[in-house]
């Protein structure tokens, strides 16, 4: 999809060479990929060398904020100003076809390149809040809210997503219809999702504390209920 409100910027660094025609170009797509994860991997150059590590994230409109430990480097070059790549990827998929070659997966994959700012002040703790309601909806009011400690010692950054590319599969397997394959041979996708297992209380955790709302909300996310 090219053109209209909705669509994203096309430039030489998000312009997709490799089969092209899996790129998408509506916000809306990098918006609901973005929404369905909840690790990042955000990658800077360190020394000439590239450095990537997962991140937990959350979207804020057009924005993505990132937070770790102020003791980490990664994060620190980043709101250095150092650029940066976030990518988020979902597999949906394992693509069986009749040869390994032509074997893929079916994925949905988000690319951000831009520069981190800080996020500080009043703002930090509005934006804590929205990655926890992102990565355990419901937690924040069921525990006690962040010291000036723990404040102190997380870093978020804001992440502009003006600069964005999207790529996806969702197909079964391809393959030329003359290409003397036997079609005894299976050929097909077999689905792959991430599921919620049943909780599992810390050993602390006294007979007969129910497991709370954010948990059960949780694992129905994940089990699809």
């Amino acid at each position: 999809m090219m053109g209209g409100m909705d669509a994203l910027p096309l430039t030489d660094r998000t312009k997709i060479t490799r089969l092209p025609y899996r790129q998408v170009h509506d916000r809306r797509v990098l918006h609901e990929i973005l929404d369905a994860g909840l690790i990042a991997h955000v990658g800077v150059v360190r020394d000439g060398v590239p450095v990537i590590l997962p991140v937990g994230y959350a979207r804020d409109g057009d924005s993505l904020l990132l937070h770790g430990s102020t003791g980490g480097g990664l994060l620190r070059q980043a709101a250095a100003g150092e650029p940066v790549t976030v990518t988020v990827t979902l597999l949906d998929g394992l693509v069986y076809a009749r040869s390994l070659f032509d074997s893929s997966m079916n994925y949905r994959c988000a690319m951000v390149i831009g520069t981190a700012t800080p996020v500080t002040g009043p703002d930090k703790l509005a934006a804590l809040r929205l990655l926890s309601d992102h990565l355990m909806p419901g937690r924040w009011a069921e525990v006690r809210e962040p010291t000036k400690r723990e404040l102190a010692a997380t870093l978020v950054l804001r992440v502009p997503l003006a600069e964005a590319s999207v790529k996806l599969r969702a197909t079964g397997a391809e393959g030329e219809p003359d290409d003397g394959e036997s079609r005894d041979v299976w050929a097909g996708v077999l689905p792959l999702r991430t599921v919620a297992g049943a909780p599992e209380p810390d050993p602390d955790v006294p007979i007969g504390v129910r497991v709370p709302d954010s948990v059960d909300r949780a694992r129905k996310r994940r089990l699809g209920g």
